[in-house]
């Protein structure tokens, strides 16, 4: 358990995402959310979860300031299909032309992690291959209508309507896809 941890650390989320809240909660009561913003652009030789953690590690580097008793968690998750990264839609169509892509197809989710303090930082990264059922254009609109996953990863959340209908069968932690991998997460802060 990591009961202890707060009598050692205030917990910083650098997270906006709600369901990265909603899981950590599940593992760490109480902690502190705060944001720094950094441009997320990585080098264009970096493959799958390098990506991933180049851009937690990236979150991370902007928390230079911690005090002692501070402990920083920083994520990012991203979809690879076919050796591209697909990040956020940049808007609606690119949304669509996303779910297209992935539709009766597998791709692989990739989240990497940093947790941080003022002397110590590890960096890690899981990955889950997610397989859709064949989607129609109908389907696919109506998701993006009702549920507007244009903040997400591959334009999809799998705890939404997609997650509900749209996959076939996954290998791997069903936490990572939503965004914190809790599993690989909560080991590494034992080790804190």
């Amino acid at each position: 358990m990591l009961k202890d941890i707060h009598t050692k650390y205030d917990i910083i989320l650098a997270s906006k995402s709600p369901r990265r809240q909603q899981l950590i909660r599940e593992i760490i009561p109480e902690f502190t959310i705060e944001v720094r913003e950094v441009d997320e652009i990585y080098p264009d030789h970096l493959k799958n979860e390098e990506v991933a953690m180049y851009l937690s590690e990236l979150k991370s580097a902007a928390f230079n300031d911690l005090k002692e008793n501070q402990l920083v968690i920083t994520s990012d998750t991203i979809v690879c299909f076919e050796n591209e990264v697909l990040g956020k839609p940049k808007d609606k169509k690119d949304a669509f032309q996303m779910l297209t892509r992935l539709s009766g197809n597998t791709h692989t989710v990739f989240t990497g992690v940093t947790v941080k303090t003022r002397n110590k930082s590890a960096t890690f990264y899981d990955a889950t291959d997610v397989t859709f059922y064949p989607l129609s254009p109908e389907e696919i609109s109506y998701y993006l209508e009702t549920c507007q996953p244009f903040d997400k990863a591959g334009s999809y959340g799998i705890q939404e309507w997609m997650g509900y209908v749209g996959i076939k069968k996954m290998d791997g932690e069903f936490y990572n896809v939503m965004g914190l991998p809790l599993h690989k997460l909560y080991r590494e802060l034992q080790q804190f």
